[in-house]
């Protein structure tokens, strides 16, 4: 994964593996969320990288799994590409970018039995939300605010409100990559 952005302006000119590649740095990696991009980021020009975001985020959300399986699919690979939150297996971690290492570092500390609670809470969340994982925005929330949180989601239940909690937290995640990659290249 790239530690840098190209400048907006040059995203339309770019080859399709840097457009992904800079898509790849915001998001997690997803075959369906170039597919769904790949249109937009050839054919429009973004005044900023929120902006870009802002219309990755507005293209999710217009999917509608519930009337179309094809939608369904490309939505459940989209969101299903963010890691699962906590302690994941050295198998898991080859396929986490560094971005999600660093994000999820104040979550992988702690008791063994807290890990151990906050995977079973990512098994039943996954259960009840087929498709989906959970995802928030960390911004270095504790272990404890985290499961409260997995645990008041699952227990409302609803996966329409789910999708569009898990595409807004995708997309605040992505801007503070944005944000922090952006500060790091004026330093």
């Amino acid at each position: 994964m790239s530690s840098s952005l190209p400048p907006i302006s040059s995203l339309p000119s770019l080859s399709q593996d840097e457009q992904f590649r800079a898509l790849d740095t915001l998001f997690e990696p997803s075959e369906e969320l170039h597919t769904l991009m790949a249109p937009v980021l050839s054919n429009q020009n973004f005044s900023s990288y929120n902006s870009l975001i802002d219309a990755v985020g507005g293209r999710m959300s217009a999917l509608s799994p519930k009337n179309s399986p094809t939608d369904d699919k490309i939505l459940a690979g989209i969101l299903g590409s963010h890691p699962r939150l906590g302690r994941p297996k050295a198998a898991d971690t080859e396929h986490m970018s560094e971005f999600s290492k660093r994000e999820q570092a104040n979550l992988n500390t702690g008791a063994e039995e807290q890990a151990e609670k906050l995977r079973l809470l990512n098994v039943e969340y996954e259960e009840r939300f087929p498709g989906l994982r959970f995802v928030t925005f960390v911004n270095g929330r504790s272990r404890d605010v985290i499961m409260e949180e997995m645990r008041q989601r699952i227990e409302r239940g609803d996966i329409e409100r789910e999708r569009q909690e898990t595409i807004q937290a995708m997309c605040d995640i992505a801007k503070d990559r944005a944000k922090n990659l952006e500060q790091s290249s004026l330093d």
